[in-house]
């Protein structure tokens, strides 16, 4: 598309400009003591076609136990 070219738009362009505005407050609340190198707009936008190892069943377990446990489920396993 011409105009794409010209004007670029979408969710790409939308990351991009919340990565710039992240990365603008980061550097001005960044110790330079502690960090030297400033904060990249590319450091605070989503990575989606990075790929995650699979959890573990055991992980996955525990995850839906503690949203039970917030959410105030019962553990219907669990004998009185």
């Amino acid at each position: 598309m011409a105009y794409y070219e010209l004007e670029p738009f979408g969710e790409d362009r939308a990351d991009l400009r919340s990565g710039i505005v992240a990365s603008t407050i980061a550097n001005v609340n960044r110790n330079p003591k502690k960090r030297r190198k400033a904060f990249t707009a590319s450091e605070f936008m989503p990575d989606f076609e990075k790929e995650r190892a699979p959890a573990s069943p055991e992980t996955l377990l525990a995850k839906v136990e503690m949203l039970n446990a917030a959410f105030g489920g019962r553990d219907l396993r669990k004998k009185r």
